[in-house]
């Protein structure tokens, strides 16, 4: 998740609430979801707030329908990063990790090595939740492309953990919709999205201990095998 700071978002995010529509909300979208650097947080809660709130140009459009442009708009730039990764293979991914033109678009080789090794630690259910982790979501589906992943599958879990992180931005937005006036919306997003990275670093450390506390469950089953098979002996 990409701090608004970092983006100037509030000059955009002005513009934006004059001119949504749901194709603005499918490309930035699919901006957001490539290697691209674009937070989602100033995309889906102020066309979902404008939706709920019949507000200007958000009038036209419905708060469900907003939820699923977003989410199409996810899964076409989640394959863009899938085929590039497939097409280019690790040792380009990383140069372009180490490249300048990768450290502006904020990736570095320890993003993408973090991004790997959780894919590989958890499968195909690693692209359902890594959409939901700051730092990964963008990420996961580098590693996902370079171990050359079902497609179907990634496309399965893409827009499922998609679908969830838009539908919680969607939510944010109906609620705001009820309790903010618009001339409020931005730093309230603002506000808001510091939550949602301290929600989603904290989902990440639970992952961190399922891990490490399985692999512990493990040893000791393997432990208390090898000592049954002892004492049989």
């Amino acid at each position: 998740m990409i701090p608004l700071a970092l983006f100037d978002a509030s000059e955009f995010f002005k513009w934006f609430v004059e001119n949504a529509n749901y194709w603005f909300v499918f490309c930035f979208m699919v901006i957001e979801s490539s290697f691209i650097p674009f937070p989602s947080e100033v995309i889906v809660p102020p066309a979902a707030y404008l939706a709920c709130r019949n507000y200007g140009v958000g009038a036209d459009m419905n708060v469900f329908m907003v939820v699923v442009m977003a989410t199409l708009g996810a899964l076409v730039g989640a394959f863009i990063n899938y085929y590039l990764s497939l097409w280019v293979g690790r040792p380009v991914v990383y140069r372009f990790a180490d490249s300048r033109l990768g450290h502006a678009c904020l990736i570095d080789r320890a993003k993408v090595d973090k991004a790997e090794k959780y894919f590989d630690k958890h499968g195909a259910v690693s692209t359902f939740v890594g959409r939901l982790i700051p730092a990964i979501r963008q990420l996961i589906s580098i590693p996902a492309g370079l171990s050359k992943m079902n497609v179907g599958q990634f496309a399965l879990f893409t827009t499922l953990g998609a679908l969830v992180w838009n539908g919680i931005l969607g939510a944010l937005g109906y609620w705001l919709s009820l309790h903010v006036d618009p001339a409020m919306l931005f730093d309230k997003v603002e506000e808001y999205n510091g939550y949602l990275s301290w929600a989603g670093y904290a989902l990440f450390g639970i992952c961190v201990l399922y891990i490490l506390w399985n692999a512990f469950r493990k040893k000791e089953e393997k432990a208390d095998g090898k000592e049954i098979k002892d004492t049989e002996q």
